[in-house]
């Protein structure tokens, strides 16, 4: 699904985030991005989104390199993306509307683009319908947050990309919406990509959790978590033992000195 080959990035000259990286996901995994704060995590995400090009080297997404943004890729930012003055139908419906605005063409939108997708499913399913007259401004964090996957999820994507979605929420809400995002991804058969600075969420989401460490990042450190997503894993030894190990690795990234890049 994703491949990343001696993938360089690079902020201004020889300031290496990333240099001759290779990493690569696999079609319906679900992996978490974790790492100390300016580690890379975001910009690795915006890379796979094609929002950003590598200095050097290649994103493969389905054997094709990525040269922009792709039409079967979807991104979920922290802060939700709504437009304040659109309900949440209108916000649900928008990446549909731009969509039907470039065309079918194969190019701008997918070759099997269908213009008569309704977001209305999408809003039922994620208990948005008593809600789809009201503004971001009338919303919870959380109704917000749905209201961007319902969004998301309405051009029916294959890669779903995450950048730290629930991390201004309260924790009963963050919790509930972690477990959807899990439904939905297995519901639809989606490769989830979720960056995050929480231990705990990294361990609950990720099958496999990729650890960025102080750049310039050279080799992708890979923990498996094949027991995540399996009832009451948040109370089971393996959760426990996943986080300590994890919080002390992080803490070993907090006094390693940084690589040389050049």
């Amino acid at each position: 699904m994703i491949e990343t080959k001696s993938l360089s990035y690079a902020y201004g000259l020889g300031n290496f985030i990333f240099k001759d990286f290779n990493w690569a996901v696999q079609q319906g995994e679900t992996w978490a991005i974790l790492g100390p704060s300016g580690c890379g995590k975001t910009t690795l995400l915006y890379l796979l989104a094609g929002l950003r090009l590598p200095s050097s080297g290649e994103v493969l997404i389905s054997n094709q390199v990525l040269t922009r943004p792709r039409p079967h890729t979807g991104l979920i930012l922290q802060d939700y993306g709504l437009l304040p003055w659109a309900t949440v139908r209108q916000n649900a419906s928008l990446g549909l509307r731009v969509r039907n605005f470039y065309g079918p063409d194969g190019t701008h939108a997918p070759e099997n683009y269908l213009p008569h997708v309704q977001v209305d499913p999408w809003l039922e399913r994620l208990g948005l319908v008593a809600l789809a007259d009201k503004y971001p401004a009338q919303l919870s964090g959380g109704q917000r947050q749905r209201t961007a996957i319902a969004r998301t999820l309405a051009l029916q994507p294959d890669l779903l990309l995450m950048d730290e979605p629930f991390s201004s929420l309260d924790a009963p809400t963050r919790e509930s919406l972690q477990n959807l995002t899990l439904e939905l991804q297995a519901e639809n058969k989606l490769t989830l990509i979720i960056v995050t600075h929480s231990i705990e969420e990294a361990a609950v989401l990720g099958r496999k959790i990729l650890l960025l460490s102080t750049p310039p990042n050279i080799q992708a450190e890979v923990i498996e978590n094949l027991t995540a997503n399996q009832p009451e894993y948040r109370n089971s030894l393996e959760y426990l033992h996943l986080t300590q190990a994890l919080r002390i690795r992080l803490e070993e990234f907090s006094t390693q000195e940084p690589a040389q890049s050049a």
